[in-house]
């Protein structure tokens, strides 16, 4: 039995209506995808299915943490996750390029597969700065020893302003001009 069995719906045989599926990934399913920003994780995903005579809408409902590694300090952390999706199935002899959340199937298909699409959006659930959220006293759990080895780094003009390097001052006069 393949792995991504565990997330198909069989939608041929369903009554019009609401139908509602549940899934639930953790490791072992990132495994399955190349080049993957996310290794671990416990994400529940609540799918509710609109079936309709022509076409039929997917409700997911992504809802859970995944481990990332902290932008600062480099040290891993379980960031919280939610997302709210509702895609659109289509049935056609042939694909149209509509919308992304769009998906076609050929007449005779009878179920349909999410696995794919649980990925992309869990990892579209992601914020783009991947930073150790913050405590219930307003700070941050990175690691220490890291963050005063950074500061170290930064470049200080003696007047203790920040260094810039010149070069970025000739390219903000091209937006002057």
């Amino acid at each position: 039995m393949d792995w991504k069995t565990k997330y198909d719906i069989a939608f041929k045989g369903l009554t019009e209506g609401l139908h509602e599926f549940n899934f639930y990934v953790d490791g072992k399913f990132f495994e399955h995808f190349d080049r993957n920003l996310v290794d671990e994780g416990k994400v529940k995903i609540s799918a509710i299915l609109e079936k309709r005579g022509t076409f039929m809408k997917i409700h997911l409902n992504i809802d859970g943490e995944v481990e990332l590694v902290c932008d600062m300090c480099l040290e891993n952390y379980m960031q919280k996750i939610k997302n709210n999706i509702e895609i659109f199935v289509k049935f056609g002899e042939k694909e149209f390029d509509e919308d992304e959340n769009i998906i076609w199937l050929l007449p005779e298909e009878h179920q349909l597969n999410l696995a794919q699409i649980i990925y992309e959006y869990t990892v579209l659930s992601i914020p783009l700065r991947h930073i150790h959220p913050k405590s219930k006293k307003g700070e941050r759990s990175c690691k220490k020893e890291m963050i005063d080895k950074l500061k170290h780094y930064i470049h200080k003009e003696k007047d203790g302003n920040t260094f810039v390097d010149p070069r970025w001052d000739i390219l903000k006069n091209l937006n002057n001009n």
